[in-house]
């Protein structure tokens, strides 16, 4: 499925990711994220869950890329434990030169979408460090609240908020 965002003035599309794109979805990850992780992880979340794998393109090429995973778990988002099953934006990325211009929410929406009517996901959540601004702005647009502080969540030992929503 693919997605022109072209008519709304901006110029980048989105379509579900696909093998010949992981070795430029794994370069986005290495120049925008301190969090890298192998290829086969790439492959594995790709062949796993290819409907709600989106990347993004412009000028010819991939720019950006969302990588979820399904899970089933206890709710994030209700006081009783609860078991659902929930999405996990395991990473999402857009180059730099291409940012501000709606497609890291374009992915999201996506993504998201897909969670919710292909795999019957109820919520879906993610980790973002506690200095990411700019990205925390964008999930709380998004309808994201913040759940908990994962203490020394990240390698560096900076915490990460826990984000939800239901879908």
């Amino acid at each position: 499925m693919e997605i022109t965002e072209k008519e709304k003035g901006k110029d980048f599309s989105t379509r579900n990711a696909r093998m010949d794109d992981i070795d430029e979805i794994i370069k986005i990850n290495r120049l925008t994220l301190p969090e890298n992780y192998p290829y086969y992880f790439f492959v594995e979340h790709l062949k796993e869950y290819n409907l709600a794998f989106f990347v993004a393109v412009a000028d010819g090429k991939v720019v950006g890329y969302i990588m979820p995973r399904i899970e089933w778990g206890f709710s994030n988002l209700r006081q009783l434990p609860v078991l659902v099953r929930k999405g996990h934006v395991v990473s999402i990325a857009v180059l730099e030169e291409y940012r501000r211009r709606g497609i890291a929410t374009a992915l999201l929406n996506a993504s998201m979408q897909s969670m919710k009517n292909d795999y019957k996901a109820e919520e879906v959540y993610l980790e973002v460090r506690v200095s990411n601004d700019p990205a925390i702005a964008l999930y709380e647009k998004l309808g994201f609240s913040k759940v908990k502080v994962l203490k020394a969540y990240y390698a560096d030992g900076e915490d990460a908020y826990l984000m939800a929503r239901p879908l």
